[in-house]
């Protein structure tokens, strides 16, 4: 239904900024694309839920982890959306994938990151190193 590909990931200095794309094609995005979501995974460490964009409201859910940090945003008309990193740490150092689903499941105001997605892209690596 939807494909989804990411790019914009590199090496960086700790400190510095990316600014990481995720663009969608498929039939029915407004639909099955309307929900996008941003995860990544470092080497040994479990799945994390970044963010969450849902076009048929404007809401916008973050991790405690990267708010105030990490901006996500979405271009409806490219079917694009991005997620502007600052501040960057080497912790930060992951794959960083992208997902679509219907809606950004959320309980009591707050995203669940756990949310079945129909679909994934193959990550970007990002690496955070001076």
């Amino acid at each position: 239904q939807v494909q989804l590909v990411e790019s914009g990931g590199g090496l960086v200095q700790p400190g510095g900024s990316l600014r990481l794309s995720c663009a969608a094609s498929g039939l029915t995005l407004e639909y099955y694309a309307n929900a996008i979501a941003w995860f990544r995974q470092a080497p040994g460490k479990e799945r994390e839920g970044l963010s969450c964009t849902s076009s048929s409201d404007g809401r916008i859910y973050y991790a405690d982890s990267v708010k105030g940090r990490f901006t996500a945003s979405r271009d409806n008309a490219k079917h694009t959306t991005y997620l502007q990193m600052n501040s960057l740490k080497p912790e930060d150092t992951a794959v960083y994938y992208c997902a679509a689903a219907r809606i950004c499941v959320a309980y009591g105001g707050s995203w669940y990151p756990g949310q079945d997605f129909g679909s994934w892209g193959y990550g970007t690596q990002v690496t955070v190193s001076a």
